[in-house]
């Protein structure tokens, strides 16, 4: 709409100016005679200027509204591009409209927990998300980032023209699905350009993945500028698609003024056996521990040098451990772990097993836990199968003396899905659910038949023992997501076996529906 215009006085203006200045400094504005709100004017109390002021203006601005032309009306914007992926199947649209309007009802798990499931199973299919629902999901996706590369690919061109038309969206326009580099390309710029620290991140990752070498050369362009705490972030990106075409940029970063930049760039080095870092750590790792007459002779380092400090290792430790330990830790941590087994011959199997004492100490302190502690931080790094499953030892057996029970959950992770998943289930049947929760998290899910198997049974035990299903409550929160829904029989047969007094019976009831549902939503989805 446009204001009328007045060519006899500006009475608007005179007001506002009034306003601003104070009536004691401007006068008001006397009425002109003659114009459409004269007599109106005229009739106002001026006892009390403050007072007239607001009574004036509130009559300027009926005048003004009343007067008002409208504006020619704007042309319709272009319709959203053709999205030709099929629409997820009537029952799962209604199903994904339960997730984004319900939270819990005391029956069932929290739904909104459900819906990541929900929307990478329906990525996986090559669906394409309902309109109506679009709106919704952009609002949720725009709390929970975890959400938004799943969104933003199930919406596709709509969800970029609506982001378009609504500045709260914007995260869309600025995070690419994975499987459309044309849309990556077109939002790079943008992201790297303009994005939030979060995204950007996600970009240069993403980037690495499909392309390492591009997203080295994006990251080298603005390297120089970033924070150092965004330059440590940025450095953990390149651990996918790392390689040694990326060895001169992390060398180049060991002299960084940032002294957690430079660990970093030590740790991705270790990881590239042909690297020089590697080369030098295994050398210093062969002066530290050798094998002599069935054991292993070690020899902490004296001091650390600076050649030392540039290859990542602190000077002081930070842990509280004594010094030598430290630094004879982080050696054999970052050295190539095919060092081992090519100078002694050995398997990894037999070398965890010798005993590691301090050379020259007459005590002959034992060196053993600190070795093998370092050697399974360079397992991870290096993901190598072979010493991770050396240094797990064979899956847990109930009445057998195992090192199970210290199994850290990075070091499982190293294995493949099925072995990681067997080798949980023989843990949580010999040693329960108590300290299983980490090591349920580092396998895949749904989890496998065996292990779901395996948690069902630990449930009942831990029914059976008298705990309360609150000491569980991490575990319990990850079945409801992880369980395979197959289970869903044998979890009823457990909420009908249990006291019905008993906070068990509940749980188990409300488990038996979350694992219905989650059937009944993966079935709605099937193509």
């Amino acid at each position: 709409m446009t204001a009328p215009t007045t060519t006899t006085h500006d009475t608007w203006s005179e007001l506002r100016t009034a306003a601003l200045l104070g009536t004691d400094r401007r006068p008001l504005p006397e009425p002109v005679p003659g114009t459409p709100a004269a007599a109106a004017a005229a009739a106002v109390d001026r006892s009390d200027p403050a007072t007239a002021l607001l009574d004036l203006a509130a009559l300027a601005a009926v005048r003004r509204r009343a007067g008002a032309r409208p504006l020619p009306a704007p042309g319709l914007p272009a319709p959203a591009g053709a999205d030709p992926r099929p629409e997820v199947p009537a029952a799962a649209a209604r199903r994904l409209g339960i997730l984004l309007g319900r939270g819990h009802d005391g029956t069932l798990a929290n739904l909104t927990e459900l819906l990541p499931q929900w929307l990478a199973t329906a990525r996986g299919h090559g669906y394409r998300l309902p309109p109506v629902h679009v709106p919704a999901l952009l609002d949720t996706a725009r709390g929970r980032s975890e959400l938004r590369p799943d969104v933003v690919a199930l919406a596709g061109p709509l969800g970029r023209w609506l982001a378009e038309r609504n500045t709260d969206w914007r995260f869309v326009t600025r995070t690419a699905a994975e499987d459309d580099p044309a849309g990556d390309r077109a939002a790079g710029e943008q992201v790297w350009q303009e994005g939030l620290f979060a995204e950007r991140v996600t970009h240069l990752t993403r980037l690495r993945r499909r392309d390492p070498a591009a997203g080295l050369a994006l990251l080298g362009t603005t390297w120089g500028t970033e924070r150092a705490e965004d330059r440590l972030l940025f450095l953990d990106a390149l651990q996918d698609g790392l390689s040694a075409a990326d060895e001169p940029f992390l060398e180049a970063a060991l002299g960084d003024r940032s002294k957690n930049v430079r660990t970093t760039a030590a740790e991705l080095l270790s990881t590239l056996p042909g690297s020089a870092l590697a080369a030098r750590m295994a050398e210093r790792a062969r002066a530290c521990v050798r094998p002599l007459d069935g054991r292993l002779a070690v020899t902490p380092p004296a001091d650390c040098d600076a050649a030392m400090q540039r290859d990542g290792i602190p000077l002081k430790s930070p842990t509280g451990r004594g010094q030598r330990s430290w630094w004879l830790g982080e050696i054999v941590a970052a050295a190539p772990l095919a060092l081992w087994t090519d100078d002694s011959g050995l398997t990894p199997d037999l070398l965890v097993r010798l005993p590691a004492t301090e050379d020259g100490d007459a005590d002959g302190t034992d060196r053993s836990a600190e070795l093998r502690e370092a050697w399974a931080r360079a397992a991870v790094r290096q993901q190598d199968t072979r010493w991770a499953r050396a240094l797990l030892g064979p899956a847990p057996r109930p009445g057998t003396a195992d090192r199970g029970a210290g199994a850290p959950a990075k070091l499982l992770a190293v294995l493949p899905p099925a072995e990681r998943a067997a080798w949980t289930a023989a843990f949580v049947r010999t040693h329960g659910l108590g300290d299983a929760f980490q090591l349920l998290g580092a396998c895949a899910a749904p989890w496998t038949p065996p292990l779901s198997t395996a948690v069902v049974a630990a449930l009942e035990r831990a029914a059976g023992s008298g705990a309360y299903p609150w000491s569980h409550s991490g575990v319990l929160g990850m079945t409801e997501r992880a369980l395979a829904p197959e289970a869903a029989a044998a979890v009823e047969a457990l909420a009908t076996d249990a006291a019905p007094e008993t906070a068990w019976a509940d749980t188990f009831a409300r488990l038996a529906g979350t694992l219905r549902l989650r059937a009944v939503m993966l079935d709605e989805l099937a193509p």
